[in-house]
């Protein structure tokens, strides 16, 4: 009785010791665990190739007769002192936008304009819709219920000199992730061309929700090539520059999960053709090329500046 009693006093001691150390690493467990959990889950397959829409070979009228085409770029949070055309090269002046200043060139330039929101998901929420995201109740940019417990973990574990404001209360309030987005009710600007008779294409970041009614055909476009994950590429690619941070906890998350997929017209997800920049852009190209005879809307959104996980 006795040794039995020793026995199981030595296992809950090293069941507790185990624990403690566990919750006392429980930030390093998840970075650790998050990527090998969603590989061994959710593998994602090759490369599949997009099967855009086609328009007519000839077209109907001349380019002056038909509706103009529209391609709406957007690059993720880019500041407007990143584009050279305004002040004459980002840095020490060496970092240079000759394409985009091209653009500004050669058509207009707004020099008087602000977002509409200081976060992600509402300004293109307000982008695509015309109106401030506040009308429809979509303020904040969607999270996982469990984030803000995270981050608060972090800063507790590892408190800063500035420590963060961490509203758990509100975010456990707060629906789940898949019911965050744009509601379906909102007109957007593709739902309008498409009612005009322009045939609209979606590529790259969305970001207004994954739920049945918030996606992107859903919302107007025909067809969507969706970025269903945030690396250029993969991470053991040779032309990639690691830049994680590990001192902050952000970024520790968003690297943990970050993953290098897609999906086109919500299909299976699939790794994209290469350097995510340039794959939209070739993407891009053979929407032009497949549509230029008839009216289109190509709306591309490409992930350039909000994560600085991987690059070339």
């Amino acid at each position: 009785m006795q040794k039995f009693f020793r026995i199981s006093l030595i296992t809950f001691a090293v069941l507790g010791l185990l624990a403690y150390t566990a919750w006392q690493n429980r930030i390093n467990l998840l970075v650790w665990g998050a990527p090998v959990l969603a590989e061994t889950l959710d593998p994602i397959g090759p490369n599949v190739p997009t099967q855009w829409a086609a328009g007519p070979s000839t077209a109907e009228l001349s380019p002056g007769q038909r509706p103009p085409n529209v391609i709406l770029i957007l690059a993720d949070d880019m500041g407007f002192n990143d584009v050279s055309l305004y002040n004459g090269g980002a840095g020490d002046g060496s970092v240079m936008t000759p394409n985009i200043d091209a653009l500004a060139q050669q058509g207009v330039s707004f020099t008087n304009g602000y977002a509409a929101n200081a976060v992600c998901a509402p300004s293109r929420a307000s982008l695509l819709t015309g109106r401030y995201s506040t009308r429809f109740g979509f303020e904040f940019t969607p999270v996982f219920k469990l984030g803000p417990k995270i981050f608060q973990w972090m800063q507790d574990l590892e408190p800063q000199p500035l420590p963060s404001f961490i509203d758990t209360v509100g975010a456990d309030a707060l629906p789940e992730i898949n019911e965050l987005g744009m509601p379906s009710s909102e007109i957007t600007i593709a739902e309008s061309l498409q009612q005009a008779g322009y045939y609209t294409a979606h590529i790259g970041k969305w970001h207004l929700g994954t739920k049945e009614g918030m996606r992107p055909r859903d919302q107007g476009f025909d067809d969507s090539l969706y970025m269903a994950g945030t690396l250029y590429q993969p991470w053991d690619h040779p032309d990639v520059v690691s830049a994680k941070r590990p001192e902050d906890g952000i970024d520790r998350m968003v690297t943990a999960t970050a993953r290098y997929r897609a999906n086109f017209n919500d299909g299976e997800y699939f790794q994209p053709d290469g350097y995510l920049t340039d794959y939209y852009a070739r993407e891009a190209v053979k929407v032009i090329e497949n549509n230029r005879n008839r009216p289109f809307f190509l709306y591309l959104a490409c992930l350039l500046y909000t994560s600085d996980a991987a690059d070339e």
